[in-house]
Order: C-alpha cells, then structure tokens, then sequence
C-alpha cells in the first residue's frame, strides 16, 4: 500500500489541509474516496502535469484536483487542490511546492550522509 504524507512548507504549513479544511463535507468525503483509491493502486483517474507533478481528476461538484508527487514507489507527497476554473494556477503552485519539497529533501540526505561519515 502507498503512504501519503502532506507536503509541509518552511513555515510548517500544508497547502493541502489549507484548501481541504475549506471544503464542504460531501466535496471532502468524495476526494477522500479518490485518495483511497490512489493509495490502492488505482490511478485510473491521474495524469502528469509535468515537473513530476501528478493530478488527480474528481468528477464532481465543480471538478476538484488534487496534486502530489511520488517520492519512490511508495509514497505520495500531496501538494494542493483546487478546482478546473483553477487549474493552470494550482498546477504551478503544485510544481513550486515539489520543487522545494525535492530540495530540501535532498539537503537532508546530504546532511545525513555527511553525519554518518
């Protein structure tokens, strides 16, 4: 099974928990079921949108995104949301939060090698 993780900006913040706790109860109930199904195996409804970004396409309501990145085989980080209307904009958001998260990622492998050593 995959392992899904909130992508965490430098202030500590999740762009994702910041749209998702703005959403109404059956529009976070239907995306939650979508994530499930990622989480499963099932990325019927994914697509990239380039940079390593994915998007994840929920059919309903005005058509909710969700974006995230794959960090191995395993894990998703998840990056935003955002609807259709939305979509060019969130999409470069989604591409700057995994940009960072790859970096400083690296940073900490790096810094974790070099104790090691």
């Amino acid at each position: 099974m995959v392992e899904l993780r909130q992508y965490r900006t430098t202030a500590n913040r999740s762009p994702y928990a910041d749209w998702f706790n703005r959403l109404d109860a059956v529009a976070g109930a239907k995306i939650s079921v979508a994530i499930t199904r990622v989480e499963l195996g099932n990325t019927s409804d994914v697509k990239s949108v380039g940079d390593g970004v994915f998007e994840l396409k929920v059919d309903f309501g005005p058509g909710y995104r969700v974006y995230f990145g794959w960090d191995g085989a395993t894990l998703i980080i998840l990056l935003g949301g955002g609807t259709k209307k939305r979509q060019s904009r969130d999409i470069q958001k989604a591409r700057k939060h995994w940009r960072d998260y790859k970096s400083r990622r690296k940073q900490e492998q790096q810094r974790l090698a070099r104790l090691c050593h």
